[in-house]
């Protein structure tokens, strides 16, 4: 019988289990008893042969004489948790070191056996161990899927746009690789740089983010390049930029689009160079920087106008990422609703419940022309505003309220009469279809706003024919 942690239930390829002893009939034999069960074992004739294999090979589970001529299992240990601190250890040693089996189980030992060995008893502590393996493994599993479905790193979507923008992501991040990343004001490109560069291997140095858009020319070189002591009148000591901040990390160019041509030029010196000269100064400084940049504007446009250079847009533009506006993934909406409830309610520590059909109707509804970002600014004014841990339509800032009494009084009258004469399945029909339209197709949230069934509204598209 296979171990019941690698049953059916515990899916995947068999865990991999490392035997060392110096006795190496006796390495075989454990081996042989946990393949029996449904273990990949490999075995190391002592310490070194160990070493080198822990190097070059993972292992969930490695079991190790304690007494060996060479390096014993202490050793062993020792190197396994540097190497491949997840991997769980088990000792095998004699009545006379029990002391130090139980030193090894300080250091951080799953458990350990005496001899002479009881297979069976091997066979159940291994078992044990690869339970938790199996865990770990579910774990890494969950995580990868919920990043897969919830975003990367912060990344928030569900929608195939959002989906597509993340796969990308995960193909650019460990590149060195210039990034020009496009998007309306609002729809995330800031965050996107900051999980580009927290999945790259600059994620240890510096992530230093700058708006060309809010500074003008003279104080942006100095702000990008530094400068000398004297370069300006305000010049009273050396200062540093952000490239030589930046020095082993990430600079994010926001608004690159607004950047004065002047700058632009100096900007590409850089780029093909690698260098940087502080304003006021002739000594050049190396930096080794990777440039992640953002625009809303049309560069294309910008270019064939002259108000920016297509040599600087080309080194730019390696690789581009094009993100969405909010209204073209509404499906995102009640995902993005609910994280941001939750971050708020934390924030201003208040108690939110929920939010009620008729404000998630509205903000499903809405065209978001400010994208995220206005849709972040409304849930906090909600969970702010809020009374009575519910968020509703009273809690809606003056941009999503309702238009007046006269508007919403004869609304009702006109969508009814449109709808006399109609049968009830015809009105049914309607409902559903004008509600998965607001849902952007989100069955889930659909069902919720029509306080159906996921399982009824899954037959009345059927029945009716609505995609």
């Amino acid at each position: 019988m296979p171990p019941k942690a690698a049953t059916a239930a515990s899916p995947g390829p068999p865990i991999q289990v490392l035997v060392v002893d110096n006795d190496v009939a006796h390495a075989e034999a454990m081996a042989d008893s946990l393949r029996s069960v449904g273990f990949a074992c490999t075995v190391a004739g002592g310490g070194r042969e160990a070493f080198s294999l822990l190097e070059s090979t993972p292992f969930e589970i490695v079991v190790t004489d304690l007494k060996m001529p060479d390096l014993g299992g202490l050793e062993v240990l020792a190197k396994c948790k540097e190497l491949q601190p997840d991997a769980e250890v088990v000792l095998v040693t004699g009545h006379g070191t029990i002391e130090s089996a139980v030193k090894a189980m300080q250091r951080g030992a799953f458990n350990y056996l005496l001899k002479p060995l009881d297979l069976k008893q091997l066979r159940a502590v291994v078992e044990n161990a690869a339970r938790s393996q199996y865990l770990r493994r579910a774990n890494a599993e969950l995580h990868r899927r919920l990043d897969e479905r919830f975003g990367f790193e912060g990344v928030i979507g569900n929608s195939p746009q959002m989906h597509d923008v993340v796969m990308r992501l995960q193909r650019i991040a460990p590149t060195d690789a210039t990034v020009l990343i496009q998007g309306e004001t609002g729809t995330g490109k800031e965050l996107v740089a900051k999980a580009i560069h927290q999945n790259s291997p600059r994620k240890k140095r510096p992530f230093v983010p700058l708006n060309c858009a809010a500074l003008s020319e003279h104080i942006l070189e100095s702000e990008l390049f530094g400068h000398v002591r004297g370069a300006f009148t305000d010049a009273s000591s050396d200062r540093q930029g952000k490239f030589e901040y930046a020095d082993g990390g990430t600079l994010f160019l926001d608004e690159v689009g607004d950047m004065p041509i002047p700058t632009q030029i100096k900007l590409l010196r850089v780029l093909e160079s690698g260098e940087i000269t502080r304003v006021g100064s002739n000594e050049p400084v190396r930096v080794n920087v990777r440039i992640l940049s953002a625009t809303n504007r049309d560069l294309e446009k910008a270019i064939a106008s002259g108000a920016f250079r297509e040599d600087l847009y080309h080194r730019l533009k390696v690789v581009t990422i094009d993100l969405p506006r909010l209204a073209e993934r509404r499906e995102d909406i009640p995902l993005l609703m609910e994280y941001f409830i939750k971050e708020h309610s934390k924030r201003h520590q208040k108690n939110i419940r929920g939010i009620s059909t008729a404000a998630r109707r509205r903000l499903l509804a809405f065209d978001w022309p400010g994208n995220v970002r206005q849709l972040r600014n409304v849930v906090e004014s909600m969970v702010v505003v809020d009374i009575d841990e519910v968020l509703d339509l009273d809690d809606l800032p003056a941009e999503l309220a309702p238009v007046g009494p006269a508007a919403e009084a004869a609304s009702p009258d006109e969508g009814l009469h449109a709808l006399v004469g109609k049968s009830m399945s015809e009105i049914e029909s309607l409902f559903i279809g004008e509600t998965l339209k607001v849902t952007g197709g989100n069955r889930e949230e659909a069902a919720k706003m029509l306080g159906i069934g996921e399982r009824t509204l899954y037959r009345k598209i059927k029945e009716y024919g609505l995609s």
